[in-house]
């Protein structure tokens, strides 16, 4: 007798093993298992368990080179530490204050100095956010007549 999938449950011929909503790692290997081994096919079981074709078989082939642990949830985001350490937003604020006209390429390049790599588009995100970027003039437009 065929083993069944439904996305909540494996069902063979001598019983049902129910799989937890919150278990992303069974929810895969049971959608391989049913694409791979049975006559359903890698795209049904990638729709009935709600993966793209493509997600499907990188999922595959992460198993195939990993095993269960590899169809693990990973954390999203930056895979590093941010470079905006409190220590360099301290820094890079402290250079604005002792000089006030100083560009943020300048800061950059005197934090870089000391041995404190920051990029120029990192410096001037923390003088936007405590609101210390230079000021611009522009050229004041002529007045018009009335």
């Amino acid at each position: 007798m065929q083993m069944q999938f439904t996305p909540t449950a494996l069902i063979g011929p001598s019983g049902r093993l129910s799989i937890r909503e919150d278990d992303p790692i069974t929810r895969k290997l049971a959608m391989l298992y049913e694409g791979e081994c049975t006559e359903l096919g890698p795209l049904a079981a990638a729709r009935k368990y709600g993966f793209s074709k493509q997600r499907y078989f990188q999922l595959f082939r992460t198993f195939r080179q990993q095993g269960a642990i590899g169809l693990q949830n990973h954390k999203r985001g930056p895979k590093r530490p941010s470079r905006r350490t409190d220590e360099i937003v301290r820094h890079v604020l402290r250079h604005r204050f002792l000089d006030p006209d100083a560009s943020a390429k300048v800061i950059a390049q005197k934090l870089c100095q000391t041995h404190q790599p920051i990029s120029l588009s990192s410096v001037e995100r923390i003088l936007l956010q405590y609101g210390l970027q230079k000021k611009t003039l522009h050229a004041a437009s002529p007045a018009t007549p009335r």
